[in-house]
């Protein structure tokens, strides 16, 4: 049972993307996203119980608006 990588066309269709489709959608490593997002005030992301779940569009709006992470 291999591991299915999804193509950028399909995560940009999805409303949230977990931490490791964030990564691979936006190029920024495991780590750095998940030290961001325990941020406070991080409008970006999304818990479900434990899950990280993170709002693609906010997210990449964030990205575009920083300067460096």
């Amino acid at each position: 049972m291999g591991v299915q990588i999804e193509s950028r066309e399909i995560l940009d269709q999805k409303p949230l993307l977990t931490l490791r489709e964030a990564a691979r959608y936006t190029g920024v490593g495991i780590n750095r996203l998940r030290t961001m997002s325990n941020e406070p005030g991080c409008d970006y992301v999304l818990f479900i119980g434990n899950k990280r779940m993170f709002k693609r569009e906010l997210l990449m709006q964030f990205l575009a608006q920083a300067y460096s992470i």
